[in-house]
């Protein structure tokens, strides 16, 4: 590792170097504008003066260019997470969180088959938001829809069940905790 930062470090001179002459400007000129003396301008490209973030900023800000490119950043690595969906029936849900314990987060994709309700109880409480689509969810003597935009936070102690309105497909995001997590969002049902 130590080997790889003096190999980024070694490239910085030589790019400094670069972009000074393609600009076609005098190191006395590059040190009027950057406040820098021509000395250390003169160490820091041949490489006998090790580059620090007081000496790069205004070189990075007088170039016009990032400090990344003047440092010969690697590139990041792929940022995308890989998920595994898990398909039953005609719904898939996406787990959003790779570790265990704490609260989960889901995406759902449930199919309007999934429209007969079987309400169950369990430990946890839960927070669902609406994407797209018509949520129907059964909290206890509770029957009610939730359109796009709209949450629902509920202990899963009480008996409930949440699935499509038969309509179409609906796309909701899931938040389950272990009993006593909740997410501070209230959604009431609406008075009839």
């Amino acid at each position: 590792m130590a080997n790889d930062d003096d190999a980024v470090l070694a490239s910085v001179g030589p790019r400094l170097r670069a972009l000074r002459t393609r600009r076609g400007i005098t190191l006395t000129q590059l040190a009027e504008t950057t406040g820098i003396s021509v000395s250390t301008l003169s160490r820091l490209e041949s490489g006998e003066r090790r580059p620090n973030l007081e000496l790069l900023l205004p070189l990075a800000r007088v170039h016009q260019v990032p400090l990344d490119e003047l440092v010969g950043a690697p590139p990041v690595g792929d940022p995308r997470v890989r998920l595994k969906p898990i398909k039953r029936a005609d719904s898939t849900i996406v787990p959003l969180t790779q570790h265990p314990g704490g609260p989960q987060a889901f995406k759902m994709v449930i199919g309007p088959a999934r429209c007969e309700p079987d309400p169950r109880t369990h430990e946890g409480y839960e927070w669902l938001y609406v994407l797209s689509g018509k949520l129907r969810l059964v909290l206890a003597e509770h029957d009610i829809v939730l359109k796009a935009g709209e949450a629902a936070e509920f202990d899963t102690r009480l008996p409930h069940w949440f699935g499509s309105t038969g309509e179409a497909p609906v796309e909701i995001l899931s938040l389950f905790g272990s009993q006593g997590e909740r997410m501070h969002v209230r959604a009431k049902p609406r008075d009839a």
